[in-house]
């Protein structure tokens, strides 16, 4: 019998699990999927938990409620990939082998990787919301602060959902402005970044709301540590930012399996094409979502544009056909902006965020660019969505490839 083999149980093995049951011949197909957690996390809710919108109970379901009758689900530590053997070796010592191998093994947050940053001060005045741990301990700490210097700062490059650090300081404006704290808080948005976001164009409106928030950027900032005893981040060329309270979005690196398998560049990330996702140096290989090294946003979104091309692209390898799928970097992105507003970025790989109306043009019901409660709502519904359509691998109404129908040049 052929073996496909998944490595990871998160949003794009889980996706990938439904879908090729729902095609793979079972008499000719076993398919297996490895995860060392029996949890699934809704990670874009982590968000809310620090403002006490959500709880943990909102963002986590069992696994085994979303992996499809008659795949395999082993859960374990991933040991070793041994891409010459075809062999996947788990921390218990049994041997996987595989036809196919996709790898779904997301990325992770590191924060001793920065000096000082998990030190006196962790979960006490420094805090990251990127993990449930960080994020209710955050929520603890914000009942009973009185105000001060918050500081959110993105430690490195890439990270998941880029557009979340800007949802926080927009979020925290107006939870301090509720609470009549907000002339005692003063909030500052460091990065390493040039502006707001990757993008010029949603830079420079993202940049625009930050200042009507009175949310001061402080750009071009490469952390280098932390100084406990001062309270002030640290930059390689020597600047430094004071803190009360310090919200890090920390380095984010490829699952550590990927490292000690050689298959990742030097953060761990799966070197893979960025159109056809296989493997740079392996055929039978193929890669999704966070774990790639690809050009494009660490974001779910990606991960389900991603899957229908994988989808199309693994059956080609399988029939020994060309590759028919393509992904073109497609990414979209609500932003949640405070008071009940959201706003909307679709962008890919050539073409950045442009304002018009999605996904239907002319008619929207979402408009790009720009706030809306309409897109606060549609954050909102999408966590349905992401339990009951999304993980399961069904047919939502918009196209993988991005179109530019309804944006404006």
């Amino acid at each position: 019998m052929n073996k496909l083999l998944i490595l990871g149980g998160g949003t794009g093995g889980t996706i990938m699990a439904n879908k090729m049951r729902h095609v793979l011949d079972r008499e000719e197909w076993d398919i297996t999927i490895v995860d060392k957690e029996k949890t699934h996390f809704y990670q874009p809710g982590f968000l809310f938990i620090p403002f006490g919108y959500y709880n943990k109970q909102d963002v986590v379901k069992p696994k085994n409620n979303f992996i499809p009758f008659g795949v395999n689900f082993i859960i374990q530590e991933i040991e070793r990939i041994e891409p010459e053997k075809n062999q996947v070796l788990l921390a218990d010592g049994v041997v996987l082998n595989y036809d196919y191998l996709i790898i779904a093994t997301g990325t992770r947050v590191v924060p001793d990787e920065t000096p000082g940053l998990t030190g006196s001060l962790w979960r006490k005045s420094i805090f990251d919301f990127y993990t449930p741990e960080g994020a209710i301990a955050l929520a603890g700490f914000f009942k009973t602060w009185k105000g001060g210097e918050l500081v959110l700062n993105i430690a490195d490059m890439p990270i998941k959902c880029p557009v979340a650090p800007l949802e926080f300081v927009f979020y925290a404006d107006a939870f301090f402005v509720e609470r009549g704290l907000r002339n005692d808080v003063s909030i500052s948005y460091v990065t390493p970044m040039s502006g707001a976001f990757t993008k010029p164009r949603a830079s420079k409106i993202l940049g625009n709301l930050l200042e009507e928030k009175n949310i001061k950027i402080i750009p071009d900032f490469y952390l280098e540590r932390i100084d406990e005893e001062k309270k002030v981040l640290v930059s390689y060329d020597d600047r430094e930012v004071p803190f009360d309270v310090l919200i890090s979005v920390p380095v984010h690196k490829g699952d550590s399996v990927i490292e000690s398998s050689g298959l990742g560049d030097d953060m761990g990330f799966v070197k893979a094409d960025k159109n056809t996702l296989q493997s740079a140096n392996y055929e039978n290989i193929f890669v999704i979502g966070d774990a790639g090294n690809f050009p494009t946003s660490k974001a779910g979104s990606v991960v389900h544009f991603q899957a229908d091309v994988l989808l199309e692209n693994l059956l080609c390898a399988i029939e020994d056909r060309p590759f028919t799928g393509s992904y073109d970097g497609h990414s979209n992105c609500y932003i949640e902006t405070g008071y009940g507003k959201g706003a909307l970025i679709d962008f890919n790989y050539d073409t950045e965020p442009l304002p018009g109306m999605f996904p239907l043009p002319g008619i929207g019901p979402f408009g790009l660019l720009k706030e809306s409660r309409i897109n606060h709502y549609g954050k909102l519904m999408f966590r349905w969505i992401y339990w009951h359509i999304l993980l399961k691998g069904k047919e939502m109404p918009i196209d993988s490839k991005m179109t530019m129908a309804g944006k404006k040049m």
